[in-house]
């Protein structure tokens, strides 16, 4: 029996958007706020859960053709490779670097390595968060 979840589907569609644009919020703001690549990870893990019980696992793979395992090795990537740059230039491990730099269009800004390395969080939690939910929420 297939059921009618219009309601559901369509509140899904917006509310996924604006979860995701909070979770990319919540990613830039971790180095001066509570945040982070962690938090933002999460973030974007729900609402992509929330895809999941909204439609079907079919679909949702459809619309986001991810191996969430390759998403654990290139956030791991990203985040051994930030804490590896430290030791190339004779400083210690996961040792974060900045510098402020004029862009045209956003005048001063400055640069972190951290962003790098939140990054490869970011990744790392979607990764495992949405392999585990897939594993737990698949037919056998």
């Amino acid at each position: 029996m297939k059921t009618n979840d219009i309601i559901l589907q369509t509140v899904t569609k917006i509310t996924v958007f604006i979860i995701i644009l909070f979770s990319i919020h919540l990613f830039f703001a971790g180095h001066y706020y509570p945040g982070g690549g962690f938090v933002g990870g999460l973030m974007t893990s729900g609402a992509i859960v929330l895809l999941l019980l909204a439609f079907d696992m079919k679909t949702v793979a459809n619309v986001l053709p991810i191996d969430y395992k390759h998403l654990i090795g290139i956030g791991l990537f990203f985040a051994i490779g930030t804490g590896l740059g430290g030791l190339i230039f004779d400083a210690p491990f996961l040792t974060h670097a900045f510098t402020d730099v004029n862009l045209p269009l956003l005048g001063e800004t400055s640069l972190h390595t951290a962003v790098l390395f939140d990054t490869g969080v970011f990744l790392v939690v979607i990764g495992v968060t949405m392999t585990i939910i897939q594993t737990i929420g698949e037919d056998e």
